[in-house]
């Protein structure tokens, strides 16, 4: 087996040296790390991360614990973050999918605990307020999509539905659209009622009276298994004889919907409706025609700042109560029109 002690022989370094350069120990010479570097890939030497985190008293690993996260669209960009800023900076990543069950959550906390985890990331499915069943197990913890609920104490790191959503309908109003249909998201996600706050918000600063804004639900129920009334709801205020010139949809999925149901009718996106939707799942919206415009959440960014929120606590630099809010874009693209445009927009890119 080779030792530190042939690393070292090889590069013509001390034995100290090398484990300085292993352990990304300061104030050691760009020159010297390539010579230990180099012998170490020479030699295949493989260093005893056991032994490194008895004498750090860290593992250098930080664990991932997710509700559904891998069964809902591009969410899977918050790990891919996570892993990206660990590759990044030496760090490794244990990931454990709950399915939403308290019991198997407790047991992952307990395993995390055993194996002496540097910090755990809590990422939730959707944005929304969470309580991680940790119990006694204290390791520290940066929530990723979601927030604490009152009372509890974790530094948290979220997308900007609200402002996401303020954006997407001062579009429309800058499009001339003044009736505008909004089909929700399920009322018990956090995220949800941020983006319909927004909506009411923005509507009311641009003058829309309240009696020309159409609001339905679209779905309800428990998260994960909802009842969905997304194409019955679009159907409806499509038919209307003073139909919306434009139509909210509290996702893209409901914005595929929204098209089923515009097209039933005969009528085109955006000719005869303008459609938006909001997350930016790319397979829905650059997989309609017209492209769909609507508000891209910051997945990716979730988890690489999450991470470095992370290691920063870890590291007792970070703060127990800090809140991150990442901004969410809008992309317009050719579904919204300017209010009796009888030809498409061209994709412009954010707004």
């Amino acid at each position: 087996m080779v030792s530190i002690k042939d690393v070292a022989r090889v590069a013509g370094v001390s034995d100290k040296t090398v484990s300085r350069v292993v352990n990304g120990e300061p104030n050691v010479t760009a020159d010297t790390i390539e010579k230990v570097q180099l012998a170490i890939a020479d030699l295949g030497y493989i260093p005893n991360l056991a032994a490194r985190s008895i004498r750090s008293n860290r593992t250098n690993i930080i664990g991932i614990i997710t509700d559904f996260i891998s069964t809902t669209p591009y969410s899977g960009d918050i790990v891919r973050g996570v892993q990206d800023w660990a590759g990044a900076n030496g760090r490794t990543v244990l990931l454990a999918n709950t399915d939403g069950d308290p019991t198997r959550e407790t047991n992952v906390w307990r395993t995390f605990k055993a194996h002496r985890i540097d910090g755990v990331l809590y990422v939730a499915m959707y944005h929304r307020v969470v309580v991680p069943a940790a119990g006694e197990v204290s390791i520290p913890t940066v929530l990723v999509n979601s927030h604490p609920e009152d009372g509890y104490v974790y530094p948290s790191i979220e997308p900007d539905d609200f402002g996401g959503s303020y954006a997407l309908t001062e579009h429309l109003i800058a499009l001339g659209h003044r009736r505008i249909g909004y089909i929700r998201l399920n009322p018990l996600l956090l995220g949800a009622n941020q983006r319909l706050d927004a909506f009411l918000t923005a509507a009311q600063a641009g003058g829309i009276a309240e009696s020309d804004l159409v609001i339905r639900l679209g779905m309800e129920g428990p998260v994960g298994r909802e009842t969905n009334y997304v194409y019955r709801e679009a159907l409806d205020m499509l038919s209307m004889p003073d139909r919306p010139t434009a139509l909210v949809c509290g996702n893209d999925e409901m914005a595929l919907q929204a098209y089923l149901a515009a097209l039933s009718l005969g009528l085109r996106v955006p000719d005869d409706i303008t459609i938006v939707g909001f997350d930016d799942f790319r397979t829905v919206s650059l997989g309609l025609k017209p492209e769909l415009t609507t508000v891209a959440l910051p997945y990716y960014d979730l988890g690489w700042q999450g991470a470095n929120m992370l290691d920063q606590l870890v590291h007792g630099k970070g703060s127990e109560t800090e809140r991150r809010i990442l901004k969410c874009l809008v992309v317009a693209r050719q579904s919204s029109a300017r209010r009796g445009d009888a030809t498409p927009r061209q994709a412009i890119g954010s707004f």
